[in-house]
C-alpha cells in the first residue's frame, strides 16, 4: 500500500491531524487527550484494515488479469459483495470472456489458414507436375502433331492454374471482408444473360441446349458483377457434368454431349428464386452435405476439380442475403436453387 502515492499522502495528513488533535486534547485535560489518542488510533486501524482488504482484492484482480494476458486456462474471477469492486469484477469477467472468444476465433482462423495453405499448395502442385512432365515429353518428341497436342494440353493446364489462383484470391478477399457488395436493383434476365455470355462458345461446341424461363421485369437486389460470377460458376459446373467431365467442384461422370440446362425464375411475396437444372448424373448421396465446402472434391479420388467454384458461389450469394442449395432432381441430374428474400 505504501507504494501508492495517494495512500502515503493520506497517511501523512491523517497522522498530522491526529497528532494535532491529541496535543489539543491533552492541552484541555488528560482525559480529552487520551480520548483523542484512542479515537485516532481506532480510526487509523479501521481505515488501515479496510484499505488493506481492498488492496488485496485489487491485487487479486491484477493477478487474474495477468493470467489472462498469459493465456491461462480455467481462469475464474470470483464474485464479490455489491460495490465498486463488484462492478470491477463484472467488467473484468466480461473482458475475460471476450478475450477468450477472440483467442479461440484466432486459433481456429490460424488452423484454417494453415489447412488452406496446404490445400492450395496441393492444388497447384498437381497441374505444375503435369506441366513439367509435358514439357519434358515435348522436348524429346520430334512429331509435330504430338507436339501441338502437348502444347494445347499445357495451355489448358495453365488456364486452369490461372482460374485457380484468381478464385483463391477472390476467396481470400471475401474472407478478409474487404469486398464491398453493391446493393442495387438487378434485372434477372440481364443477370442470367451476363452469366451466360462468356460460356456461349463452349455451350455451342458441346451442343448443350440452354432453356431460360425468366419473366420480364423480375428484379432482385444485389451486386450484378458478383452475382453473375456466382451463377456462371454454377453453369460451368452443370456443363462439366453434361460434357462427361467430372464436376468442376464435385463428383460424377455423366451422360455425354447434347445435354440440357434449364434455368427457371419465379417470384412470390417472400423471395425470388432462380433454379438451374442440368441433365447430368447428379451427385452422390454421400457428397450432398459437403457440396459447398471449400476444397471438397467428393469421395471419388479421380475427380479433377479443385473444390472452389461452389464454395465461392455460396459465399457470394450468402454475403448478399441470399441462399443456395443443391440436390439431385427427381427426374435426373442436379438442381441448384438460389433464393433472394424480398
Amino acid at each position: 500500500m505504501l507504494r501508492n502515492k495517494e495512500f502515503r499522502q493520506f497517511t501523512l495528513v491523517f497522522t498530522l491531524i491526529a497528532a494535532i488533535t491529541v496535543v489539543l486534547g491533552f492541552t484541555i485535560n488528560t482525559a480529552a487527550g487520551i480520548l483523542a489518542a484512542v479515537s485516532a488510533a481506532a480510526f487509523g486501524t479501521a481505515f488501515f484494515t479496510f484499505t488493506k482488504a481492498r488492496y488485496k482484492s485489487i491485487a487479486r484482480i491484477s493477478d487474474q488479469i495477468d493470467q489472462v494476458l498469459h493465456n491461462a486456462d480455467n481462469l475464474y474471477i470470483g464474485e464479490s459483495d455489491e460495490g465498486e469492486l463488484s462492478i470491477l469484477h463484472s467488467e473484468i469477467t466480461k473482458m475475460t470472456l471476450r478475450i477468450r472468444e477472440q483467442n479461440d476465433a484466432l486459433k481456429k482462423e490460424k488452423e484454417h489458414l494453415a489447412d488452406s495453405l496446404a490445400d492450395i499448395a496441393h492444388q497447384l502442385r498437381t497441374p505444375l507436375t503435369s506441366v513439367n512432365l509435358i514439357l519434358s515429353l515435348l522436348a524429346n518428341n520430334p512429331d509435330k502433331n504430338q507436339r501441338q497436342a502437348f502444347l494445347r494440353e499445357t495451355e489448358e493446364l495453365l488456364l486452369q492454374m490461372d482460374w485457380l489462383l484468381t478464385s483463391l484470391l477472390k476467396l481470400s478477399r471475401l474472407d478478409a471482408g474487404i469486398v464491398v457488395f453493391q446493393s442495387e436493383p438487378i434485372d434477372v434476365s440481364s443477370l442470367i444473360a451476363a452469366a451466360l455470355r462468356p460460356l456461349l462458345i463452349p455451350i455451342e461446341l458441346h451442343k448443350i441446349d440452354v432453356q431460360i424461363d425468366a419473366p420480364q421485369g423480375l428484379m432482385i437486389p444485389g451486386d450484378s458483377g458478383w452475382l453473375a460470377e456466382a451463377i456462371q460458376n454454377i453453369l460451368k459446373n452443370c456443363m462439366d457434368s453434361i460434357d462427361g467431365i467430372n464436376r468442376t467442384d464435385q463428383i460424377n461422370k455423366s451422360t455425354g454431349e447434347n445435354g440440357k440446362i434449364e434455368i427457371l425464375c419465379s417470384d412470390n411475396p417472400l423471395f425470388t428464386e432462380i433454379t438451374i437444372h442440368d441433365s447430368g448424373a447428379g451427385f452422390k448421396t454421400d457428397d450432398l452435405p459437403y457440396l459447398f465446402d471449400r476444397f471438397y472434391r467428393g469421395k471419388n479420388q479421380s475427380t479433377t476439380g479443385y473444390g472452389i467454384g461452389l464454395a465461392l458461389c455460396k459465399m457470394i450469394i450468402t454475403r448478399q442475403g441470399g441462399t443456395i442449395t443443391a440436390k439431385n432432381h427427381p427426374q435426373g441430374g442436379a438442381i441448384f436453387a438460389l433464393r433472394f428474400p424480398k
